[in-house]
């Protein structure tokens, strides 16, 4: 199976270095590409449209293929999918301590992603407002009690999906746990 991988706040494609190369020794193609501003300063839209270019210009615009969402890059799919058409083509979403309710820790950062974050923007009323366009895809959420980023972290623990709790001891930590590696590699199945 195609799976992209979106990376959150600050980071690159290469934040899934571990999990990327993981899900390809299972025979999965991967893309996981680096999106700019990577701070989110001029909305989460946007970077939900160049996510939207990267994934048309390597698998096209009709392939089907799943999607992983790691922390602001989990809402920055939900944008994809929900208000840019993707959910027409992706089978599985699977948010990574993703604030699918905002985060606290948004209001200690300028720039409008940041306020998107926030709980309460009329960014996630907006989500919230066209979930329905989710009905078609498996939706996988995984979150850790010991987040320091996902402030409350049952933020992460998203209603809509099947939720998991995962052990990780810090946020980026759920990139590189076993169990979580495992169950998504168990969700994605043979490829």
């Amino acid at each position: 199976m195609k799976v992209v991988l979106v990376h959150g706040i600050f980071d690159t494609g290469s934040k899934f270095r571990t999990l990327k190369p993981y899900l390809e020794a299972r025979g999965h193609v991967c893309l996981a590409p680096s999106l700019t501003p990577n701070d989110g300063r001029e909305g989460l839209p946007a970077l939900a449209e160049q996510l939207r270019h990267r994934i048309d210009a390597a698998f096209g615009r009709d392939e089907p293929f799943a999607l992983v969402g790691f922390s602001m890059g989990g809402l920055v799919s939900r944008w994809y999918l929900q208000e840019l058409g993707g959910h027409e083509r992706v089978e599985l979403f699977a948010a990574v301590s993703a604030p699918m309710q905002g985060t606290v820790w948004a209001y200690g950062y300028p720039g409008l992603g940041a306020r998107q974050m926030r709980p309460g923007s009329d960014f996630l009323a907006c989500l919230g407002a066209s979930a329905e366009r989710l009905s078609r895809a498996e939706l996988y959420a995984y979150w850790t009690p010991f987040d320091a980023v996902i402030v409350p972290q049952k933020s992460a623990d998203w209603q809509l999906a099947d939720s998991r709790r995962i052990p990780a001891l810090c946020h980026p930590c759920m990139l590189w746990h076993p169990r979580l590696m495992a169950d998504l590699a168990a969700r994605l199945g043979d490829p």
